[in-house]
């Protein structure tokens, strides 16, 4: 009898043990989650655009409008994709990478297909970039949500035809990507053919060099080239973002580029 009393007993202290577990296991669960959420909200909009498009000139001014309105919690980015090109005019600034990359995402958002002026919100969302009142109102909402990771940037230099800096990433790093972009404040087109033949474009935020690496650091120094169509007398800004593996961006940093 004093046998299986003490089998009871141990049984208990078994049972005891494992839900106290369990308990801090859950708390400990709901501190992290509690402790994700303390960074600053950021807006990251990206613009899949053409200048050979006749709807994207409106997109592209939309998207410098609420750039200069909202300039430390807007970071705003023109991808110039290449399906348009076929037309007659080739946009300089496109890349088959682009296209590619906007494709991915409407694979994620079950978009039947891709589509140009196209606006794309911190990697979760999209609708069309010429619509000020969708772009208003989300950048009301993302700029309410606090951020999940934060990025700092340190000791960016141009040295000849390359950029190279160090950052320090706050927050998780699990299944993280960190992407590099090179982004020209802005540039006009004298365009000859195409949709948008005879007409003088001034394009800004265009993306001109990205780079994606896995994020296995929190703080380490990265370098990316300058493309051969950035002039010396061009402004070009760095844009560092923190996102996940499936294109949600956590955080943003930029910083203007003395060269």
């Amino acid at each position: 009898m004093k046998n299986i009393y003490i089998v009871l007993i141990v049984l208990g202290s078994l049972v005891t043990m494992a839900f106290t577990i369990d308990i801090n296991k859950k708390d400990r669960s709901n501190f992290e989650l509690s402790e994700e959420a303390i960074y600053e909200p950021i807006v990251v909009l990206e613009l899949f655009t053409s200048q050979g498009c006749s709807s994207c000139p409106s997109a592209d001014l939309l998207l410098q409008k609420v750039k200069k309105e909202y300039k430390e919690k807007v970071f705003a980015l023109s991808y110039h994709v290449d399906y348009w090109n076929y037309i007659g005019w080739k946009d300089p600034f496109s890349k088959s990478e682009f296209t590619k990359k906007q494709r991915a995402y409407n694979i994620k958002f079950r978009n039947r297909s891709n589509y140009t002026p196209q606006l794309v919100v911190n990697g979760k969302e999209h609708f069309v970039g010429s619509s000020s009142a969708k772009m208003y109102g989300r950048i009301n909402d993302y700029g309410q949500k606090k951020a999940t990771n934060k990025i700092n940037l340190n000791g960016a230099s141009v040295d000849k035809n390359k950029v190279s800096f160090k950052y320090q990433v706050q927050g998780s790093l699990k299944n993280k990507m960190i992407r590099t972009l090179l982004v020209l404040d802005e540039r006009t087109t004298q365009v000859k053919r195409g949709e948008n033949r005879n007409r003088t474009l001034q394009n800004s935020n265009i993306v001109v060099a990205e780079k994606s690496v896995v994020l296995e650091e929190s703080a380490s120094t990265i370098e990316i080239s300058i493309p051969k169509l950035v002039k010396p007398n061009d402004n070009l800004n760095l844009i560092v973002l923190v996102e996940t593996k499936e294109y949600d961006i956590k955080a943003a940093a930029k910083q203007s580029l003395v060269r």
